[in-house]
Formats: structure tokens, sequence, C-alpha cells
């Protein structure tokens, strides 16, 4: 889609010299804007004042934020997309993370709704990865094809409340997720809560459950035998969103949770918890 635009620089105080103005056109949206200019679409959003991005107007101004890196044309050029099928095992997040764009965009691009259900054979628009403007890459979640390496695990890590009962907890190698050892067919239980915005298999972690929470946080819970909750199902803090498998590779029950945070990984063990030894 083509960014029907005008730009020019704005002398306002509280602007600076190096901001722009960003005249919304007809087939803009917030993701192609941010991908224009070479800014986050939260940072547009911040900037802006944006709570919504599917209520963007024709005709709106929008301050684009000095770290632009966008030439200024008379016309922006196209953002292009390319179809991806779906196929057994895909879920809204893993498309959306194997093409290096957050959820919300993914959502945005489609004009899906958050509780939106893909099924095998649907077809779900993604940024194209051989244009000049593309520069995204594929982002592959870590794969735990092996027992992994322990680091060393912070002091008061184990008091804290895990979705099993951890006999062990060990740091991912490479990034801020765990895996907590506990008993065959235990059940998972959510830290906080949020909507279910993904549940079925995923790669090597096998069937995962992924639960956005208040503040912009994911939490994913992966390495179920078998899921106890639905895409678009609302949980509680404490309630069962499914039952611990056996890692093949380990042979032992472990669960591989992760918290993501606009789209980036944080330490699990600093993520917010309901409860009484919560950050809520």
């Amino acid at each position: 889609m083509a960014l029907l635009a005008v730009f020019f620089l704005v002398p306002v105080t509280w602007i600076s010299s190096e901001d722009i103005i960003h005249v919304v056109g007809r087939g803009d949206t917030v993701y192609s804007i941010s991908r224009f200019y070479s800014v986050s679409a939260d940072d547009l959003m911040k900037a802006n004042n944006i709570s919504d991005p599917s209520r963007l107007q024709v005709g709106a101004r929008l301050r684009i934020p000095a770290s632009a890196t966008a030439e200024l044309p008379a016309q922006g050029p196209a953002l292009h997309l390319t179809d991806h099928s779906v196929v057994r095992g895909d879920t809204l997040f893993s498309i959306a993370r194997n093409n290096g764009i957050t959820l919300a965009n993914l959502l945005e691009i489609n004009r899906f709704s958050s509780n939106h259900v893909i099924k095998v054979g649907d077809i779900v628009k993604v940024p194209a990865r051989s244009t000049p403007q593309q520069t995204a890459v594929a982002a592959t979640p870590p794969t735990p094809v092996s027992a992994p390496v322990p680091t060393q695990v912070p002091e008061g890590v184990y008091a804290l409340r895990w979705p099993v009962t951890p006999k062990e907890i060990t740091y991912m190698t490479g990034q801020m997720g765990v895996v907590v050892e506990g008993e065959t067919n235990e059940s998972v239980k959510s830290l906080t809560q949020g909507n279910v915005i993904s549940a079925g298999p995923w790669r090597k972690f096998g069937r995962v459950v992924i639960i956005e929470s208040q503040g912009g946080y994911l939490y994913m819970y992966g390495g179920c035998e078998t899921l106890s909750v639905n895409v678009g199902d609302r949980v509680l803090p404490g309630a069962e969103v499914g039952k611990l498998g056996v890692n093949t590779v380990s042979e032992k029950p472990q669960l591989f949770f992760m918290v993501f945070r606009s789209d980036t990984p944080i330490d699990p063990a600093r993520a917010p918890r309901a409860g009484s030894n919560g950050r809520t």
C-alpha cells in the first residue's frame, strides 16, 4: 500500500527541529508508517497518544519521533506484503515472530481482531523479505533440542511462585527464559490474569499457551502434554492452562517458561505475578 502523505517540518516548541509531521493517507496504518520511517510502532503510538491503532483516521497529523531515518519524498515507498499459508502447528504469535514483527503488527496488517482464530489453509499477510525496504529478519524461536546449560540462579528465585512446583530451575542459554522441572502431568497454572492469544503445538516446545496480561506482558507456557484453555479464553491467576509433559530429549517433565514485553524477553523471575510474592 502506498503512503499517500504530505511531509513538512513543524516549528513548534515541543517538537524537535528534526521531527516531522505525517498526514495520514488512505491505506496508511500505524505499522506501515512506522516501517517507512524506521521507528517502532510503539514509539509512534506513544509520541501521538494512540491507544487503538485500528482507529487511525485519514487526515490525522502524526508526529514522527526524531529517531526516524527515512528521506522526505513526495510519496513514500509501498509496504510490500506476501501471503503465508497457515500450516498445522502455526499460531498468529509464531507467524509474527518468524517474520520479525510483533503480534500487534500482524493483527493490524490483516485487520484481525485480538481473538481471531486461524485454521490450516488460511492466508495471512506478512512482510515480504525480498524488497529493499524490508529490514526485518525472521526471528526463529529458541529450540530446546538439548538440555539447557545451567547458570547461577539468583537468590530467592525458588521462593517465588512458578507455574509448576519447581524441583529445579535453569536459565536457557542465550535468552531470558527458564526451564522449570516439575512432575509429569502436573497442573501448569497461570501466574496472572489475562487473555489466551495462542494455544497449540509450537516447534519443539510441545504444546504452548500464550497469555496476554495487563501492561503488555506475554506469558509463554511451553512443554505441556495437554492444554486446558483455548484462544480467546479469559484466565485468572492460578487457573490451569495445561498439564506438564515430558521433554523427549532430557526425558524429564520440564516447563519452558518465557515472558515478553513489547516483544522483548524479560527475566521470568522479575515478571509480575498476581499474589503475595508478585509485583502487581
